[in-house]
């Protein structure tokens, strides 16, 4: 690596899921399972919102935190969601954005951070990046949320906890149970929960409960990129109880200097998305998945998701890994994520089955077959 570079360059690589993306550009009418990016368009009321909002002229800056009809709007959410009086929030750019934002205002060199295995690609990197330490509480085989680990896993330095659910990329969605055991984790030790709720639209079996219902020192993050497709418009929202003041001080702080502001005709259109009733979506994604879960388990071992759109399947016996398996799989023009691009373990690949159902149908036939190789 050319030496001019800081030395924190050298802890990440380039996305995996990038990396893959990429081939689809390559390939001649692939099965592309690999992107997390729902197969609808933003709804037409949506786009026009957003539209007017750009004809009217609110293309200027707005205040670091956000419009205030948008903040309104999500704070009553938020105090429906979680009971909690006055909740702080911010507008970010996606949950990206919000993630930066709450890592670089929480982790210092060393701190420790718990999370589940596998996990998102981002949180990874992201405490790498600012001298953290992950510890991972390994979630396999059933990527149920592994409380007893994650409570051995606590030691003086650790800083906070990550949830995700419904996960990316095992689809696992929480038991009221589990998060109920976790929040009383952080309250015995005085932790930051960081909850990632993305996909908390897609829940297809059992709704995800909100953890901010029974911990107040936890921190939101949501967004508008799957539930209403705006993936390039990069909007999501973190929002927290007064506990954590000084955290969401800190992140309009570190917003200042870094994003400015989300962009100010989404967040003008985020409104609507936030009213916008997506269950037909939803409901669509629930047939996916049965779909695809059906299809692939007389071929491979899988559990069934409860929400996102994602599989997280074990790798055919024949293969000595995961990654070699991705790459027969690519060779056959079906485009799917090695695990070890969300796990410390290369056992399993992802699948995004956020596609047409004849795309879905024909990775079945295509990756059945290679299981019997």
């Amino acid at each position: 690596m050319s030496s001019y570079l800081a030395q924190r360059t050298k802890l990440i690589d380039s996305s995996g899921i990038r990396k893959v993306f990429a081939l689809a550009g390559a390939l001649k009418d692939p099965v592309n399972f690999s992107i997390g990016q729902p197969d609808f368009d933003v709804p037409e009321p949506i786009k026009q919102a957003a539209v007017k909002a750009i004809l009217d002229g609110d293309n200027r800056y707005s205040q670091t935190a956000g419009v205030e009809q948008l903040l309104t709007r999500i704070r009553k959410t938020v105090q429906k969601e979680t009971g909690w009086q006055d909740p702080l929030v911010m507008a970010t750019s996606g949950v990206s954005g919000g993630l930066l934002l709450a890592f670089m205002s929480l982790i210092d060199p060393g701190d420790e951070v718990i999370m589940t295995d596998p996990y998102f690609v981002m949180y990874k990197h992201l405490v790498n990046l600012l001298g953290g330490t992950c510890v991972f509480a390994d979630s396999y085989p059933d990527f149920k949320l592994p409380v007893e680990k994650m409570t051995q896993a606590v030691t003086k330095k650790t800083k906070m906890i990550i949830l995700n659910s419904p996960a990316n990329p095992t689809g696992a969605v929480y038991t009221e149970q589990e998060v109920k055991a976790v929040s009383e984790l952080a309250r015995k030790h005085d932790l930051v929960i960081v909850s990632d709720e993305i996909y908390e639209d897609f829940c297809y079996d059992s709704p995800n409960p909100c953890v901010g219902r029974w911990y107040e020192k936890t921190l939101l993050l949501k967004g508008f990129s799957k539930r209403s497709a705006m993936t390039g418009w990069r909007m999501g929202y973190a929002a927290c109880s007064g506990h954590l003041s000084a955290l969401m001080e800190s992140m309009n702080m570190i917003q200042q200097y870094t994003f400015v502001c989300a962009p100010t005709p989404f967040q003008i259109a985020s409104v609507a998305a936030m009213d916008y009733d997506i269950r037909p979506y939803v409901d669509q994604y629930r047939q996916k998945r049965d779909r695809i879960v059906e299809g692939l388990s007389k071929s491979y071992s899988l559990m069934k998701p409860g929400g996102a759109f994602y599989l997280f399947v074990q790798k055919p016996d024949w293969a000595s890994s995961a990654t070699e398996f991705v790459k027969t799989a690519i060779e056959n023009k079906v485009l799917i994520i090695p695990g070890n691009v969300f796990s410390e373990k290369d056992t399993h690949f992802r699948i995004s089955y956020a596609t047409t159902d004849e795309k879905i149908d024909k990775g079945i036939e295509i990756l059945c077959r290679l299981a019997e190789k």
